[in-house]
């Protein structure tokens, strides 16, 4: 019913309607926030499969015995993480969110060429392929190619400890072309 003198609605509705925008954009902003922080459940992850012939090999076997538990992604532990089943050969993987994955075995890098710029890290020479949101590095100097898919938000510690252990238990190589 219209304010007699000026035809604006009463009081009372007016506090009621400014009462409830304000509870809505409250509500909507805290549902947001919640989201922002909510993780989700971290069960086995699913990978598909990709041709490793090599991934029963003595390389790839020492290799993945001596994998961490734990990798150091700018200052957070990613943990080792299950992976679903049917798993593929020789591959661990760590993290929830964007995991990082390590597969052993796998054919000679097509982006191997005797031009490919290539990054030594502690000893163990790499082949980065970038991709959309993660680069995937290739070990290019052992006796069995692998493969770390690491996300751009992870930084560089997990390729650094990733190098000590390919180090430890895989003798260098000389680089093959063909």
């Amino acid at each position: 019913m219209p304010d007699s003198d000026t035809g604006a609605p009463p009081k009372v509705v007016l506090v009621i309607a400014a009462t409830l925008a304000v509870a809505l954009a409250a509500t909507v902003a805290v549902f947001a926030l919640t989201q922002g922080r909510a993780r989700p459940e971290a069960g086995p992850l699913p990978l598909v499969p990709v041709p490793a012939p090599e991934a029963g090999s003595p390389g790839c076997t020492a290799l993945l015995g001596a994998v961490p538990t734990e990798l150091t992604s700018n200052g957070s532990a990613l943990k080792l993480r299950e992976l679903a089943n049917p798993a593929p050969p020789a591959t661990v993987a760590w993290g929830t969110d964007d995991p990082v994955v390590l597969r052993c075995g796998l054919n000679r890098p097509p982006e191997l060429t005797q031009t490919a710029p290539l990054r030594v890290v502690n000893g163990v020479q790499w082949l980065q392929v970038s991709g959309e949101g993660a680069s995937t590095w290739y070990v290019v100097d052992r006796e069995v190619y692998a493969a770390l898919t690491v996300p751009d938000s992870a930084g560089t510690g997990p390729l650094q400890q990733l190098s000590d252990t390919v180090a430890a238990k895989l003798p260098a190589k000389p680089l093959r072309f063909s």
